[in-house]
């Protein structure tokens, strides 16, 4: 176990959404694992959650994100 935690840099004025602690930091405060960002601003960082849910809808809605060439399942 590492006696030093290396803490995370960041350039002053970027924005994370944290996911274990579901608020706004300035600069990353928490692991990579646990955030959203660098945003450019507070307000882009408070809307994370509702960017990843439109982009997932996005993504899930997409054709090009579908195999059609799979196999149909036998029922």
């Amino acid at each position: 176990m590492p006696l030093f935690k290396k803490r995370a840099v960041g350039k002053p004025g970027e924005w994370y959404y944290c996911l274990e602690h579901k608020k706004v930091e300035e600069g990353p405060q928490c692991p990579a694992k646990d955030r959203f960002g660098p945003y450019a601003s507070r307000k882009e960082a408070e809307q994370a959650m509702e960017t990843a849910r439109e982009r997932n809808l996005e993504w899930e809605n997409d054709p090009r994100w579908h195999d059609s060439s799979t196999p149909a399942e036998d029922g």
